[in-house]
């Protein structure tokens, strides 16, 4: 348990419940500026943090008196892009403050299931992360209909959180964590504090939301946290309503810890390991050397191209004998790598028409 104290990246979900007033339709200022202020300083401390962030929706239908209960798709969706301005000023004040830069990015389910819209947010987060950024990510809820929507932020969160290769996932909730049964319906019912696999009598003791905010329960939750936790992501669930309430879990305060399987790099290895190749790229003596030494693989280091596939896609890695080296995720597809293959890095440009990604794979999309 010691470990889970000092994450490495994070992902801190935030529910509209907890960030927006009900009553009166508005941020709750002083929360959220304590929030913000546990996050700055776990980033002194060097952990790269990225908030899953609900609330524009339950902005924009007060600023727009938008009637309460349930909207029409198209009034929820110009609640959307009402409310995603307020929000996006109000995490970049707060975190401005703190002498952090911020960005709003909006995802939909179909960025996860495409693979080529999937590394091209995994690029941009962590190029983001890398330039000490805090990325601020949202269903993109002004596009989104029922075929490609999330439905919820905490499955949205694990995505995010698997797909960055998070070591951490953190639920901030309106309950303290997973009970064996409904707290407020069964006096009876126990708090877990740890769970180590997600079994079926875990998924059983999930319950359903509680608030008129909030489209998650706990079944979402743990939905999240079997997602995280099979890619090597820990997962918490702890109540987000007092301020300061992520300091707080790490100095202790009552939640439910999901272990993760496996360190959340070996397991993206290993589902890259398994994937088969569509295609293959061979290397000189040069590029294959680089490679074995943790390096991404460059254009200039390919000797040749062989089969059809696209951007995102696997394929095996070839030494100058023929001999399988590793496997990795294409960053381009065969058409322009046959175009590319042998050059400089700074000559792709002019190869292509356009500008492109320095690595052909990069050292964090292969198995050596």
């Amino acid at each position: 348990m010691e470990a889970l104290r000092t994450p490495k990246r994070l992902v801190v979900k935030i529910g509209s419940a907890l960030l927006v007033d009900a009553a009166a339709g508005v941020l709750k200022s002083a929360w959220l500026n304590s929030l913000v202020a546990d996050a700055a300083q776990l980033k002194e401390q060097g952990v790269e943090v990225v908030f899953v962030s609900s609330g524009s929706i339950a902005l924009g239908r007060h600023l727009l008196g938008l009637p309460a209960g349930a909207l029409a798709l198209e009034q929820s969706q110009a609640a959307a892009a009402v409310g995603q301005i307020h929000l996006a000023r109000a995490y970049d004040g707060a975190f401005e403050a703190h002498g952090i830069r911020t960005a709003q990015v909006l995802l939909t389910l179909e960025d996860s299931a495409d693979r080529r819209r999937y590394l091209n947010t995994r690029a941009t987060l962590e190029q983001l992360l890398g330039l000490g950024v805090v990325p601020i990510v949202n269903e993109n809820d002004t596009v989104a209909t029922d075929e490609i929507r999330y439905g919820d932020n905490d499955r949205l969160a694990a995505q995010v959180a698997v797909t960055i290769g998070a070591d951490q996932l953190v639920l901030l909730s309106d309950v303290d964590g997973l009970y064996t049964g409904d707290p407020n319906m069964n006096s009876g019912a126990q708090h877990i504090d740890v769970v180590q696999e997600i079994t079926f009598e875990i998924e059983a003791m999930a319950g359903d939301a509680a608030s008129g905010l909030s489209k998650g329960g706990m079944k979402t939750k743990v939905m999240a946290a079997k997602m995280a936790t099979d890619a090597g992501c820990a997962m918490a669930i702890t109540l987000g309503l007092p301020e300061h309430c992520l300091s707080a879990l790490y100095d202790d305060a009552k939640a439910t810890w999901f272990m993760p399987k496996d360190d959340p790099q070996l397991a993206r290895k290993r589902w890259i390991a398994a994937m088969p190749p569509k295609g293959v790229v061979t290397l000189d003596a040069g590029a294959a050397k680089a490679l074995l030494a943790g390096k991404s693989l460059l254009p200039a280091g390919v000797t040749d191209v062989a089969g059809e596939f696209g951007r995102g896609d696997p394929v095996a890695i070839e030494r100058p004998d023929g001999t399988r080296l590793g496997v990795g995720l294409v960053r381009y597809a065969s058409a322009e790598a046959h175009l590319i293959a042998g050059r400089q890095s700074q000559d792709i440009e002019a190869a292509l028409g356009y500008p492109g990604r320095a690595a052909l794979i990069h050292r964090d999309d292969m198995v050596v």
